[in-house]
């Protein structure tokens, strides 16, 4: 199957907020339609975070393609008494026609660093701010956390298990997608699974267990139905007798050509008690049976686990993961950065901008991230690798997208070439990775000054 993101309500440009409309209206009116340029970032890291996964790109792309006014809008907006004709005709027409540069999805990426480059007629690259934001920003926070659970697990495996704490399905379904995008071996998300060609994985609820009149029958059932596949829920009861029974089933079955795959532990001390029943299915004859956990679990959990060498295979991660629990915002903006090819910068305190068209350089060294540079897109003789591609132009996207396929693999290089101290998981401080270019900082001190003069005036 293609990745293709969801369609429908997301491609209606009243995704915005009223300000852009009334800013476009104004704009229109005073004929202020040049290209204008904007920066999509994030200002600063949420706390323990060292770095952030581009994600996002995909759906971006395919709800600029599609934005439009419909006569449906548009009838919404006349009735409000805000918007003359002139306006309301022109948004008739409209769609986006611009270019777009960004950091590939799965890129590992760090705070002031342009995620997108916007450059289109300023109405245009203006009204699609808010629904870019949103798209990038709820991706990003959940590509990223899922990707410090894959620093935390290793080479076990995790799937997503977070639909049902997703905040709505349109976030479960994305999520998922970051997620796997992350690392992810799969998903429960059986939507996610068939719009983006996730593999599926699920075991049992205990609601399963619980509707039959003994452990023993339930488990049996549903090992005959998924002779190949059944994973048994274990701890609705007790987590050491539901062991038991779990190779007391498997032996019955033996005959039958049933296998029991593994069993899950969803509650309690999971470290002792993954010991203790790997103990009991080897002790049974089921070596090969593995060890799933689930309840609650984060990077810090998994860390701790195998840390204490608990024989869990994989991990069922959900709610922690799937709001990112720990930071479930990201300080996302979208600021101009350059209008009518004149270089434009915000002074506020502590929200300062950088002006004008950007690029960022990626130094590695034998594998390793070295640091970023952030300057201005025609400076050369850098000796890093360009991040920001083009992926975008007259509005129709190109084929430098890419595939999730290639953005997992993207994230899995980019996750392997941190250095160790932006693996921490813990609450230390790091210097920041990034630095910005001489010609871009002289750039910033012209643009203040200009800026500061004509103030003056």
């Amino acid at each position: 199957m293609s990745d293709t993101p969801l369609q429908g309500a997301a491609a209606s440009a009243l995704l915005t907020d009223q300000y852009e409309l009334t800013m476009a209206a104004s704009y229109l009116s005073q004929s202020m339609t040049e290209t204008a340029t904007f920066d999509l970032f994030v200002r600063s890291l949420p706390p323990e975070r060292r770095f952030l996964v581009a994600a996002g790109l995909a759906d971006v792309l395919a709800y600029l393609e599609q934005v439009r006014f419909t006569e449906s809008d548009r009838a919404y907006l006349r009735s409000l008494g805000t918007f003359d004709e002139p306006f309301l005709e022109y948004l008739e027409g409209f769609s986006f026609t611009g270019e777009v540069w960004a950091i590939p999805e799965g890129e590992v990426c760090f705070p002031g660093e342009p995620l997108l480059r916007i450059s289109a007629p300023l109405i245009e690259a203006q009204v699609v701010e808010t629904a870019l934001l949103t798209t990038v920003a709820h991706q990003t926070a959940i590509a990223s956390k899922a990707a410090r659970v894959a620093l935390a697990s290793g080479r076990r495996a995790f799937v997503d298990f977070a639909a049902r704490r997703a905040h709505g399905p349109s976030a479960a379904v994305r999520g998922a997608r970051a997620a796997y995008l992350a690392g992810a071996a799969g998903t429960s998300n059986v939507l996610a699974g068939k719009t983006y060609d996730i593999p599926l994985s699920g075991t049992m609820a205990h609601s399963y267990v619980m509707a039959f009149d003994d452990e023993r029958e339930a488990f049996r059932t549903f090992a005959r139905d998924f002779p190949s596949s059944a994973v048994l829920l274990i701890d609705t009861y007790d987590t050491i007798e539901g062991a038991r029974r779990a190779v007391e089933v498997a032996r019955d079955l033996a005959d039958e050509g049933v296998t029991i795959k593994g069993v899950r532990l969803d509650s309690g001390d999971l470290g002792d008690l993954s010991m203790r029943v790997r103990t009991i299915l080897d002790d049974g004859g089921l070596a090969d049976a593995q060890i799933i956990a689930s309840g609650d679990l984060d990077e810090h959990r998994i860390a701790q686990l195998i840390a204490q060498g608990a024989p869990i295979d994989s991990f069922g991660v959900g709610t922690q993961m799937g709001v990112s629990a720990d930071a479930p915002s990201l300080g996302a903006v979208y600021k101009l950065v350059e209008y009518d090819s004149r270089p434009v910068v915000k002074m506020s305190a502590d929200k300062a901008t950088l002006p004008g068209r950007k690029q960022v350089w990626r130094e590695e060294r034998a594998g390793t991230l070295v640091g970023d540079a952030v300057g201005l897109e025609h400076e050369a003789g850098h000796p890093g690798r360009p991040l920001l591609v083009r992926v975008m132009a007259d509005g129709r996207r190109l084929e430098a997208e890419g595939s999730l396929a290639d953005a997992r693999a993207r994230c899995a290089r980019s996750l392997a070439s941190l250095p160790a101290d932006l693996r921490e998981f813990r609450p230390v401080a790091a210097e920041s990775p990034v630095s910005t270019t001489q010609e871009l900082d002289a750039l910033v001190r012209r643009v203040r000054e200009d800026r500061a003069e004509g103030a003056a005036v």
